[in-house]
């Protein structure tokens, strides 16, 4: 009895053995490469003040409809995990090199797996656009194209190569694209065109991309990693830390222009304006002792910065207005 069970069970465990492989690899890959507990929140963040500023440009009461912000908050979900996948690919030559640590090179997802998520993930968005509105499908493409052509670096890697912040400004184009897209399923869908004062909102998402691409690029001389161009070693770290100060100001400007528009500046003000100096702060303690590890604290303030942002120019001044 006790061996024909144990065969029964070593049988059942075989069975489904292949599956639960599949499953683990891919939630190590997810926890690795694109940490759902991570960006989850700062992408929720991201696409539902993306709808609900667009809504409170277009209506001075109620809220934004809960079918816009979900697909919005699902489309732009995938279009970031599209981001990282098709990164694996540019970066492939790269991290077999210098990172063999990373999934793809230690052999625990393919470059083709991965793919077919890609385009899975597609589906996926497609679908969502067609059952709001079609006239998404126009933005989608035009996100994708431009996706595509940052994955091939635009057909000019080797003239790109060498120009940091020119490679950074294009790359981070994508963030305003799919920050129009996020506000299209608002705007599109109830008006038809993008209301007055979407701009600036726009312009804010290219600056905060920059703060999170910089911000993640910096790092202690312990922690830099051969063949890996941080911005910490092209820059210099005084200059890298004064970029990302530079561009959170600039965000800062933004924001503050956009929140104009929905009657926010103060509270705005007051939240950025703290979280700035948190940040001043930060990159004076980093420059000052540059200790093992300490890169870490940019990088996550970055995500504070980003959180505290959208939070300023969404849910915020959404709830604001209720109460008042």
């Amino acid at each position: 009895m006790t061996g024909a069970t144990g065969n029964a069970d070593s049988g059942g465990r075989g069975e489904r053995g292949p599956a639960e492989r599949g499953i683990r690899r891919w939630w190590v890959y997810q926890r690795e490469r694109f940490p759902l507990a991570r960006h989850g929140p700062l992408i929720l963040a991201f696409s539902f003040s993306a709808v609900a500023f667009s809504w409170m440009l277009r209506s001075p009461s109620g809220w934004p409809s809960p079918v816009s912000a979900v697909v919005a908050f699902a489309s732009c979900l995938i279009f970031f995990l599209q981001l990282r996948i098709a990164d694996e690919f540019k970066d492939d030559e790269e991290d077999a090199r210098y990172r063999p640590y990373r999934p793809v090179p230690r052999g625990l997802v393919t470059l083709r797996e991965l793919g077919g998520l890609f385009v899975l993930a597609g589906v996926l968005q497609l679908g969502l656009a067609l059952w709001l509105d079609a006239r998404l499908l126009v933005l989608l493409l035009v996100t994708w194209t431009y996706l595509t052509l940052m994955s091939k670096e635009f057909f000019v890697g080797e003239w790109l190569r060498g120009k940091h912040l020119t490679y950074m400004v294009t790359h981070m184009a994508i963030m305003p694209l799919i920050d129009l897209y996020a506000t299209s399923t608002d705007w599109l869908v109830f008006q038809g065109h993008p209301p007055s004062g979407l701009f600036w909102f726009l312009l804010a998402s290219l600056f905060n991309g920059m703060v999170i691409e910089i911000g993640r690029k910096i790092r202690s001389p312990a922690d830099e990693e051969e063949g890996v161009a941080n911005y910490s070693v092209v820059w210099g770290r005084p200059r890298a830390v004064g970029m990302w100060w530079l561009v959170m100001g600039l965000t800062f400007g933004c924001a503050f222009l956009a929140a104009r528009r929905i009657g926010f500046v103060l509270p705005l003000g007051i939240v950025l304006g703290m979280t700035l100096a948190g940040a001043v702060l930060i990159g004076v303690l980093f420059l000052r002792r540059q200790t093992q590890g300490a890169g870490a604290w940019i990088e996550n303030w970055s995500g504070v910065w980003t959180l505290a942002l959208y939070l300023s120019l969404g849910p915020a001044p959404l709830l604001w207005r209720q109460l008042g």
